[in-house]
């Protein structure tokens, strides 16, 4: 459900940069990619330098299928070159082949963080490297930076042959998905969903069962899926956050997010268990 399978992360650069190394190039968050208005689009497949692109700060990440994979940040005034152009990740999803997205959700996560810890916030000095492993160590304190990773819990919540799917305000009109949310300080993953369930529909769950994880960049979420049963009580959405939520028959859906995103394979899930596939 992400790149593990064929990206190896690693911190150690090889002795010399390969001219053929996938470069994943962000001016803020958005990635320089191949624009040449097909639907498949691609990040750098050579060293930024040979584009008379100058970076930043760059980072090495790891191999793709045995490619060499590095990140690097450019100035906000750098422009694209010819066939090029930066988008956001967002605008990218479906656009860009799946391994390379994750892997590029992976580099817009490290180029953040290398670019927010160049200063310890304990003491203000300047940060360094730490050798073999990805993190920041301060000189001065000892403190020890690590690139930050925020668990959120997303989960399908079956009755019989119905789920429930809901709308957030902040997403389109007519697209429905599963609930989700991050976990408090203090929570496990079990009491993260009972709660983010109780406040978003006001009902109670049983039977929670882990399905699967995903990273996602937005911004630097780790989604950690599960399914789980209704137990009790009828659906009273939180009208601040929520706008509509309900009960859907498997053969009977509104819009559903991409392939892409675990919360659409939670649904397919639920599908293929009612004979949908």
């Amino acid at each position: 459900m992400g790149f593990a399978d064929n990206f190896l992360p690693g911190v150690d650069p090889p002795a010399e940069t390969p001219s053929d190394a996938w470069w994943f190039v962000f001016r803020g968050y958005r990635l320089l990619v191949q624009d040449d208005g097909s639907p498949r689009q691609l990040p750098l497949k050579q060293p930024p330098a040979t584009l008379g692109i100058d970076v930043t700060r760059q980072q090495y990440l790891g191999r793709l299928n045995g490619q060499h994979c590095f990140s690097a940040e450019v100035v906000e005034a750098c422009q694209a070159p010819p066939g090029y152009d930066f988008h956001g990740l967002r605008r990218l999803y479906g656009a860009l082949p799946e391994p390379l997205f994750w892997v590029a959700g992976a580099a817009v996560q490290i180029v953040d963080w290398d670019r927010t810890h160049q200063f310890c916030g304990r003491c203000g000095a300047a940060t360094q490297d730490k050798q073999y492993e990805r993190a920041k160590e301060c000189p001065r304190c000892g403190l020890v930076h690590y690139p930050r990773i925020s668990p959120a819990v997303i989960v399908l919540v079956e009755r019989g042959d119905h789920l429930l799917l809901a709308r957030s305000k902040r997403h389109p009109p007519g697209l429905f998905s599963v609930l989700a949310g991050f976990v408090e300080p203090g929570e496990t993953l079990e009491a993260a969903i009972r709660r983010e369930i109780r406040e978003e529909v006001g009902i109670e769950v049983a039977d929670i069962t882990y399905f699967g994880s995903q990273p996602w960049p937005f911004p630097n979420s780790l989604m950690i899926a599960f399914t789980c049963r209704h137990l009790s009580g009828e659906i009273r959405i939180d009208e601040a956050e929520m706008a509509e939520a309900a009960w859907y028959r498997w053969d009977d859906l509104p819009r559903i997010p991409p392939k892409l995103s675990i919360a659409r394979q939670l649904i397919d899930w639920f599908l293929d268990k009612h004979g949908h596939f």
